[in-house]
């Protein structure tokens, strides 16, 4: 049976916190919030636990979810090949709304969907997101909703479309306030020698070339290259769109498009994300 936590009560929180730590140890989801939207986690090393993630949310392995991080010197344990200028982008930008699509370690024993060897990436700027990432450790989240619908902003918006299909629910009021709507992690693919917007959100375009000039926009081609025969494919849900699907059109959380040729980015799909 579910269990909703006020984590907005020092009690409630460490008591939610607890039992979410004991939930993905499980292999089961929580649901916790983000500075976007809501996000729905499980233990990015079990393959199980993803499986459970992605049917609560009616997604399919086309659509990974990123990785939450408590701090950035997981960064290496998690990806390989990370680009000076991935680097920049990281350490000025995290915590916060920025998630990284780059590399993923070969070593590592996951499997998060069909990712084509790379993973997305993101440090939360949410003190109950921090603490519960610095329980568990890496956390595979899209955003706390039904492939579909629109990203929760608060636990129980979230309870109402998953239900039963989560252990744990960390409520922590709005996210990111009341009266506003989420605005997804902006999201970088940073897998090729240029560095792509793949999916606008929090983080401007003009924000991330303050730090690293050469970006490219959504869309955008380099003046040497020509554009690609095929057509890039789509964003993944929205993880939502606020959470976790690069595109991102729902809420945020999620996920990045799934490249294919030149010019297009090699990530998956992703949802919105949290």
């Amino acid at each position: 049976m579910s269990t909703t936590y006020n984590c907005t009560s020092d009690d409630q929180r460490a008591l939610g916190l607890e039992h979410a730590q004991r939930a993905i140890s499980e292999q089961k989801c929580v649901v916790f919030p983000t500075d976007t939207v809501y996000g729905i986690a499980a233990d990015a090393f079990s393959p199980q636990a993803v499986t459970m993630l992605l049917v609560s949310k009616g997604r399919g392995r086309s659509m990974p979810p990123p990785v939450l991080i408590p701090r950035i010197n997981a960064l290496d344990g998690l990806a390989t090949d990370v680009s000076a200028d991935a680097r920049k982008l990281a350490e000025a930008f995290w915590p916060g709304g920025l998630t990284l699509i780059l590399h993923a370690q070969p070593s590592l024993d996951w499997d998060l969907g069909d990712t084509k060897g790379t993973v997305a990436l993101r440090m939360p700027a949410d003190e109950v997101a921090q603490e519960l990432l610095t329980l568990t450790g890496p956390l595979a989240v899209s955003s706390a909703n039904r492939t579909g619908h629109a990203a929760a902003q608060t636990a129980a918006e979230a309870r109402e479309q998953l239900a039963e299909s989560v252990e744990v629910y960390l409520e922590g009021g709005f996210r990111p306030l009341e009266g506003t709507e989420g605005v997804p992690s902006t999201i970088v693919d940073a897998t090729g020698p240029l560095l792509r917007v793949v999916r606008n959100g929090a983080v401007t375009l003009q924000q991330l070339r303050e730090h690293v000039p050469g970006v490219l926009g959504l869309g955008e081609i380099p003046m040497a290259e020509e554009p690609a025969d095929e057509t890039p494919v789509g964003d993944s849900e929205v993880d939502e769109a606020p959470l976790d699907e690069v595109p991102l059109a729902e809420a945020t959380l999620d996920e990045a498009p799934t490249g294919a040729t030149a010019g297009e980015p090699t990530g998956p799909k992703q949802e919105p994300n949290a």
